[in-house]
């Protein structure tokens, strides 16, 4: 959720665009440009230390950045990119090779698990220690989730990414109606949207992982945050709970509806598709982490700026689950290769990712920062009006549950992704589902 997961996802925008293109062809040679001199990681006598991202919309900030460390370091940082779709895959084909970078975007949790489990990445602790803002200048409970057996093992970069609702202002008001409340709304609107010949709503169901966004919130509201939180702690019975065929029954319901039409599988998030469609009128919601602004004000401005609306998701009737609950990435963050040469320079790069400098870009294009002092800077943000509301919404969140397949161990990612796929597909009921989810591995 979450930005792309595995392709993420889920957080880390996944969408990509045109603005990127230009860094692709660094991406794919990603291993040569890294493994020259003996890899990045270990790249000393070159003087430089390799910086790894999920290609997106976003790394325009990610790039200033590394401009900015440059001017003044002797070691010089490299913005090394992998588009969405390829990020997790790749990465963890050379996580522990000669073309490591020196520091890596992720999730936290257990995106990085594995890696740390591996030996393979550095505790921040002593950095921390000689810099207590690397840890202090961010909200706790953003920070923690990178802390693994009490060690951090991450600092906060580009934004919260609470996945919302967004639509079509334009669309909506032609069809007299307005931003769902309740689930009974969102049905009602689908029906009316339909028979207006318009697709309700979009989704990237190539990706896989949006449609994953709707399972999230689905089971929160039903049956709270409790029930994933069982799951994943390796209570398996959680799958097959009253409170999971309730959310799964309410999921197909909003299937059979026609809610997403009839191609969905052959639309994508990570190539513009289903932003598109919401965009051009032909859908009216999408459900996307908070990214969709930066990829819409990308690719569509004029949209982004006057007929692009956003809303809470909608509260279920008789559901265990707070309606201000918020699903989603609660931060990306950056890792570091416990074999660096340069722990000093990465050290110093870490430190401007609470500088005000990085705060402002990233409210720029629409992204949230978890800095303490975040706060202070709203009113100058691309959409003042849109970064309150996310501000608001994280803030008073009861829980904000990490998205399933950045929650999990990498390993489970893709059986998460078919599971889910499958299921909105036809071509596994109920307790198909509840079957593949009690299979995932737990570590």
């Amino acid at each position: 959720m979450d930005s792309p997961p595995g392709a993420r996802r889920k957080g880390a925008s996944p969408n990509r665009f045109a603005a990127v293109a230009a860094t692709t062809a660094l991406v794919l040679a990603l291993a040569t440009a890294c493994g020259s001199g003996g890899g990045s990681a270990s790249s000393a006598g070159s003087g430089t230390i390799h910086v790894l991202v999920y290609g997106d919309a976003g790394n325009t900030v990610e790039q200033q950045i590394v401009d900015t460390f440059n001017r003044t370091s002797k070691v010089k940082a490299v913005l090394d990119t992998i588009p969405g779709a390829d990020y997790q895959s790749k990465l963890n084909t050379i996580i522990n090779t000669p073309q490591a970078p020196d520091i890596f975007f992720n999730w936290g949790g257990g995106s990085i698990a594995p890696y740390v489990k591996d030996g393979l990445l550095l505790p921040l602790d002593d950095m921390i220690a000689k810099d207590p803002a690397l840890k202090s200048d961010f909200l706790p409970s953003v920070f923690n989730t990178a802390v693994i057996d009490g060690k951090a093992y991450g600092v906060p970069m580009r934004g919260t990414q609470p996945v919302l609702l967004f639509d079509n202002k334009q669309v909506l008001a032609d069809a007299g109606l307005s931003a769902p409340q309740t689930w009974d709304d969102l049905i009602n609107d689908v029906k009316v949207l339909k028979a207006k010949g318009v697709t309700p709503i979009a989704l990237g169901g190539g990706d896989q992982w949006p449609t994953l966004m709707w399972f999230e919130y689905v089971f929160d509201r039903v049956a709270g945050p409790g029930l994933f939180q069982k799951a994943l702690s390796g209570d398996k019975s959680a799958w097959a709970s009253p409170d999971s065929a309730k959310a799964l029954g309410m999921l197909k319901q909003l299937v059979d509806a026609g809610a997403f039409g009839s191609n969905f599988d052959s639309v994508k998030f990570t190539d513009g598709g289903s932003p598109a469609l919401l965009a051009k009128g032909k859908a009216a919601f999408e459900l996307m982490g908070s990214w969709e602004y930066s990829t819409q004000q990308s690719g569509n401005p004029d949209f982004a700026k006057n007929d692009l609306g956003y809303s809470a998701f909608p509260s279920v009737a008789g559901g265990k689950g707070d309606p201000n609950d918020v699903v989603g990435n609660t931060n990306n963050f950056y890792s570091v290769l416990k074999k660096t040469q340069h722990p000093d320079a990465v050290a110093a790069f870490l430190k401007l990712m609470y500088s005000d400098e990085f705060v402002k870009a990233q409210l720029a294009i629409g992204n949230l920062p978890t800095t303490t002092g975040t706060a202070n800077f709203l009113a100058a943000s691309a959409s003042p009006a849109y970064s309150q509301f996310q501000f608001n919404l994280v803030k008073a969140a009861p829980s904000f549950q990490l998205s399933w397949d950045q929650a999990y161990p990498p390993a489970a990612t893709t059986p998460i992704h078919t599971a889910v796929q499958e299921f909105f597909d036809g071509k596994t009921d109920a307790n198909g589902f509840i079957q593949a989810m009690q299979s995932l591995p737990n570590s």
